[in-house]
């Protein structure tokens, strides 16, 4: 049922199987294909609709600034508006910002009673009144569900509280909303959360978005309250906080657009300089689909409009406008995806029939399978997503691997993969943050799995087993192993964003500079694409030619990992692809004729300019 391909050129290598359904495989392959290719057009269209974004000032840190240099906040506003800035946020006011703003006036009791002794005054408690002869005491008092009475004191009216009120959310600062707005700028309200207020949401103003502050959204406790808020949200768009996945937004944003907001701590910002700082906003607006970029002021004017100019460079040279950004909802064809599932299902298949012993790549693929979809739970279209990220970037090197262009071969269905990566992980969800990519490390380490279980020999495994462990070992043999694996942990620890082990300030400083000027291309794949070429070129002797293939399938894994950042646009992501890849290849090749260079000349052969001119096969 089954024939053996030629042999390798590597002894250590056994022949790949030629199943007679392996071109059945292939076709299901090419077919599902296009459904992928037609999702891949529909989200590049869409994510082509989205590059709007708007530079949204802090209103409480502009205040700061403004009041340190003697200047009015709407006036420093408008100067930084010349340079970009076009939003601003603005904090719900809580009692305290109502008596700083001279709206109302606060006592102790304990200092009420030396002003007034024998009124019978409560030194514990807190007294609040008007001081404009308005009725904004009366409507804090029924604002929260905490007790309050009034008192006659020295002839006034005091409303006296049970406890220090300072803290409490107090409803919108309504005048200088209403200002914002009518200057045109985009404003970003955000509510407080405390269970002391009676009606959450019921006095929030027609603002264009919305970002809770805290780490869940209100109402995430309670199902009943969290409905309200859907309700009283009306067209106002969620905002969601990069880095701060907030409780409950998941439910809170069903069946309605969201944006992505991104910001830094302002401790953060201290350590940072201005074009470090304009820098990360705009890889987050390029690269991570965020609209508002919620920016602060640094500690002095002329640093702010040096990063606020920065910014808009920077922005301008990638096509970013600066407006108001449109929330629209990513809602691929569901009967497309599904039509999609074959792709990986076949591939996955045809690992498993290409293994030398067939029955072991069977056992293996059904158990990749079950993992991929047990990780995902429910969400069968992310299982299958990671089916697609642990299967392609093995496939080629399964069922192709003794020359050197049978990397072009492995690269080919990598990219045919990421095709499939997308047209099933990237959904509204996905794309929003929400619902990040499951079993990072897994593709990593499933495709190197997947191929060094097809180093297996067509012979009984347990004999293979004994052979393995009786192998006599050298020195010399202890330390690459040694080193590998210690390559191999820490690239495995340094994958994702934010990863167990960081990067050296020459590697950060490198990595700025690449990504300020292209799309930067990923360091696991300028390592892999060549590591991957040296070992096809079958020119270093007996297992190291096994270890760098095994090395090479970290760069065409990491091509998969690319797209499964559902929330950097498509065509970011092929260009960083493709960028790696070219440097990859290039960077391959060299390596190639280097090493055979230096193997002619360590042994003795050759000179330095005829050595390593024969052809690479």
């Amino acid at each position: 049922m089954t024939k053996a391909d030629p042999k390798p050129n590597n002894s250590l290598l056994p022949a790949p199987n030629r199943h007679t359904l392996t071109p059945v495989l292939l076709l299901l392959i090419a077919l599902s294909l296009i459904p992928a290719l037609i999702l891949a057009a529909g989200r590049v269209r869409f994510e082509g609709a989205q590059k709007t974004v708007s530079v949204v000032m802090d209103y409480s840190a502009l205040t700061a600034q403004a009041n340190l240099n003697g200047l009015a906040p709407l006036d420093l506003l408008a100067r930084f508006r010349t340079l970009g800035v076009n939003g601003v946020s603005v904090f719900e006011d809580t009692i305290a910002t109502l008596e700083n703003r001279a709206a109302i006036f606060k006592e102790q009791g304990t200092v009420l009673a030396m002003r007034f002794p024998g009124e019978n005054i409560n030194p514990l408690l807190t007294y609040m009144r008007d001081l404009r002869g308005g009725s904004e005491v009366a409507r804090l008092a029924g604002r929260y569900n905490i007790p309050t009475r009034t008192q006659v004191i020295g002839g006034q009216t005091w409303t006296v509280w049970p406890t220090d009120p300072s803290f409490l959310p107090a409803g919108p600062n309504v005048a200088l909303i209403s200002a914002l707005k009518a200057q045109g700028y985009v404003t970003v309200y955000r509510p407080y959360d405390n269970l002391s207020v009676k009606s959450p949401g019921s006095d929030w103003p027609d603002v264009s978005f919305l970002a809770f502050t805290g780490n869940q959204v209100i109402g995430a406790r309670d199902p009943a309250l969290l409905s309200q808020i859907r309700a009283r949200l009306g067209r106002r768009v969620p905002a969601i906080i990069e880095s701060t996945l907030q409780k409950g937004m998941d439910e809170l944003i069903v069946g309605r657009p969201a944006v992505r907001l991104f910001s830094i701590s302002g401790a953060w910002q201290d350590l940072l300089t201005p074009p470090e700082v304009s820098s990360k906003f705009v890889l987050a607006a390029r690269e991570r689909s965020h609209k508002l970029l919620y920016v602060r002021p640094f500690h002095t004017i002329a640093e702010t409009e040096s990063f606020l100019k920065s910014l808009k460079t920077g922005l301008d040279k990638w096509g970013i406008a600066i407006g108001t950004p449109v929330a629209a909802a990513y809602e691929p064809s569901t009967a497309l995806r599904w039509l999609c599932v074959v792709g990986p299902l076949a591939a996955l298949l045809l690992i498993a029939l290409s293994y030398p012993l067939m029955r072991l790549g069977l056992i293996v693929a059904a158990l990749g399978l079950l993992v991929s979809l047990g990780l995902n739970g429910t969400q069968l279209f992310s299982g299958f997503a990671l089916v697609s990220a642990i299967s392609f970037p093995a496939l080629g090197l399964v069922t192709r691997r003794e020359r050197v262009s049978d990397w072009f071969v492995a690269t080919g269905f990598s990219l045919v993969g990421v095709l499939f990566v997308s047209a099933l992980g990237a959904s509204r969800d996905s794309m929003l943050g929400l619902d990040p990519f499951r079993g990072v490390g897994l593709t990593l380490l499933a495709p190197i799995a997947l191929v060094a279980l097809s180093f297996l020999p067509r012979q009984d495994i347990r004999k293979t087993v004994s052979q393995i462990y009786a192998t006599p070992l050298k020195l010399g043999d202890i330390i690459i192993m040694v080193l590998g694996t210690a390559a191999f942990a820490l690239v495995f620890l340094r994958r994702g964003n934010t990863s167990a082990v960081g990067v050296s300030d020459a590697e950060a400083k490198v990595r700025q500079e690449l990504q300020d000027s292209i799309i930067r291309p990923r360091f696991k794949e300028l390592l892999g694409h060549p590591l991957l070429l040296l070992g096809l070129s079958g020119i270093l002797p007996g297992y190291f030619t096994l270890l760098l293939l095994l090395g090479g399938v970290v760069g065409q894994a990491s091509i998969l990992n690319t797209f499964s950042h559902f929330h950097t646009p498509l065509l970011i992501s092929f260009q960083r692809a493709f960028i790696g890849l070219g440097v990859g290849l290039l960077l391959g090749y060299a390596t190639v004729y280097a090493v055979r260079l230096v193997l002619r000349l360590w042994q003795g052969r050759g000179d330095w300019t005829n050595a390593g001119r024969r052809e690479i096969n």
